[in-house]
């Protein structure tokens, strides 16, 4: 069953099910699952990548090309620890969420996909898809990074380029999945996307030897991975299985932050040169706001705008370092300077920062 959690209208979660409720928000799924034991367990098949986290998933396991367990590492230069969310098989944490999303079409019988992406997320669908047997017609801005599109391109999915604003892309995609044309894999819309990015709070917590850190830095686009981040560490202590919730905070771009906007933790965006540099995050509507602000706010954590220019020294800063992502990764960790400055993060705290996609794109 899908729920609303505005208006409380309920779907059958099936593959005629609505994209979004008709009061216009976004569906999530009515019941959370949670496993019988009280204790985690003393040890997990990471042969079975994010299924090692079954209980917490309620999605066969149908659709996989190994995904999950990337690294963290110790980033003494920063005083954080980064998961290196840029080593999946499509070099972005959106595997997360393509590999629950498409198992769940296969589950309900769907055989076209349809989804509206910067790059990422348009290339973790087609990939999956690819792999699953099922055609994919993926939504693109028109000046998508070319290394993006031609990989989208080489799974034989069909790429539909639209000028215009990144808003204008999504108004694309919604008017061909209203017409017909498949299902609608979205990462912002489709709740299974979300119970995959959840699995990072799951791999974070079994790989800290199931504690939960003090804070959790992200880019924030649609609030793909740091709500998905929430949602898993809040199953997690409501599980037993860790004891805390970490600090969820945000990095937007400038030109693109109503989250940071909203919390007035990064206000003033609109008066910066906006940061093309983080094209991955250039979100003005997202599709969950009002979940993203509510996560933020009963977590004590936070939302920056940043601009162009401390974008890309962070960019150039992590690949002397050896880590290379794509621009968008480095406005976490220019946000994590922000956030000590301004006392969101304490000098001693516990910090993960998500390094989010790969540079090596093109």
């Amino acid at each position: 069953m899908l729920t609303c959690g505005d208006c409380g209208r309920t779907y059958p979660d099936d593959a005629d099910a609505p994209w979004r409720c008709e009061c216009g928000h976004a569906l999530d799924y009515a019941e959370r699952p949670l496993p019988d034991a009280s204790d985690p367990p003393a040890h997990l098949d990471r042969d079975r990548g994010l299924w090692a986290f079954d209980p917490f998933l309620d999605t066969e396991r149908a659709v996989t090309l190994g995904e999950g367990w990337t690294p963290v590492v110790d980033a003494p230069e920063w005083g954080v620890a980064f998961k290196l969310e840029s080593v999946f098989p499509t070099g972005s944490f959106k595997d997360r969420g393509a590999a629950l999303t498409v198992s769940r079409a296969a589950e309900l019988g769907v055989d076209r996909l349809v989804e509206d992406s910067s790059g990422n997320a348009g290339l973790a669908i087609a990939t999956y898809a690819a792999r699953a047997g099922m055609d994919a017609e993926i939504y693109v801005p028109a000046d998508a990074k070319a290394g993006k599109l031609r990989a989208i391109e080489r799974t034989g999915a069909d790429v539909v380029r639209v000028e215009g604003s990144r808003g204008d892309v999504t108004d694309a995609c919604v008017e061909a999945v209203e017409a017909g044309e498949g299902w609608y894999a979205s990462h912002a819309w489709n709740p299974a996307f979300f119970r995959g990015t959840a699995t990072v709070a799951f791999e974070l917590a079994a790989q800290r030897d199931w504690t939960a850190p003090d804070a959790v830095v992200t880019p924030l686009g649609h609030g793909t991975l740091l709500l998905g981040a929430y949602r898993g560490f809040r199953a997690l202590r409501d599980a037993g299985w860790t004891d805390a919730v970490p600090k969820l905070l945000g990095a937007q771009a400038t030109g693109a932050a109503p989250i940071a906007d909203a919390v007035d933790d990064g206000g003033g965006s609109a008066e910066e040169a906006p940061n093309a540099a983080a094209d991955g995050i250039q979100i003005r509507d997202p599709a969950r706001e009002d979940q993203i602000l509510a996560a933020i706010r009963e977590t004590d954590g936070g939302a920056m705008a940043v601009g162009p220019d401390a974008t890309e020294r962070e960019h150039d800063r992590l690949a002397r370092a050896g880590f290379h992502v794509e621009s968008t990764s480095a406005t976490a960790t220019a946000a994590l300077a922000e956030f000590r400055e301004r006392g969101t993060v304490s000098p001693d705290d516990d910090v993960v920062v998500a390094l989010t996609g790969t540079g090596l794109k093109g």
